[in-house]
């Protein structure tokens, strides 16, 4: 079974937690793309879909999919992202597709949080994978030293700016032995708008694909 497999067959596994007539957070990256596919062939069901980033948003078009803001609705009852990184406990790293700012809002919208991986993002410890972490830019030089103090090494993300208009550095060799106070300390740089750990709002249910079925983490 090749990963694109894995990746589909999670995505599909993730359209049980989707209700009738209500509204779906949808999120970015390649194995949400999957999940689109999977969501356009029951959007008869759904009252529309909350996107988190741009390209999100053309993909629910491309699939007649009826997109809305988040200012129109007062909560979501799912939403169903992917991740970077997932441990056992549910924290997560995102980002790696640049859209974790709107990521955490919309998640922070959710009642419920489905994220959906292939078992080669499923670790013991977060922070193998660079920690994304969007700044201002004015401040990209101030935020960078402070991360190299905590131990990191930050990287700027080359000819890419962030749907906010932002910059995004990512940070390798940070060790995250504590997400949420990992996740706190740098939302407290001044000049950064968030950061790729997902531990103060965690996902709710962690579906992952394997060779050998979907293994259901909640």
């Amino acid at each position: 079974m090749t990963q694109d497999d894995r990746k589909r067959d999670v995505a599909e596994a993730a359209l049980q937690y989707i209700g009738d007539e209500g509204f779906v957070g949808v999120g970015t990256g390649s194995t949400v793309n999957f999940f689109i596919e999977q969501l356009a062939g029951i959007k008869h069901r759904i009252e529309g879909a909350i996107a988190s980033s741009d390209t999100t948003e053309k993909q629910l078009h491309a699939h007649h999919i009826p997109v809305v803001p988040l200012d129109s609705v007062i909560e979501i009852p799912v939403y169903v992202d992917g991740a970077d990184e997932a441990t056992e406990y549910l924290h997560l790293i995102k980002g790696g597709g640049g859209a974790l700012t709107r990521e955490k809002i919309v998640a922070a919208a959710s009642r419920k949080f489905v994220c959906i991986i292939d078992d080669s993002k499923l670790v013991d410890r977060l922070g193998r994978f660079p920690l994304p972490v969007e700044v201002i830019p004015m401040a990209q030089s101030y935020v960078a030293r402070q991360i190299a103090a905590l131990g990191g090494q930050p990287e700027l993300r080359q000819g890419y700016t962030t749907d906010n208009g932002n910059i995004i550095l990512d940070v390798h060799n940070l060790s995250i032995m504590q997400p949420v106070e990992m996740e706190n300390t740098l939302n407290g740089i001044a000049g950064v708008v968030s950061n790729g750990i997902f531990a103060r709002r965690p996902a709710d249910i962690l579906l992952v694909g394997t060779d050998y079925g979907i293994k259901t983490l909640e």
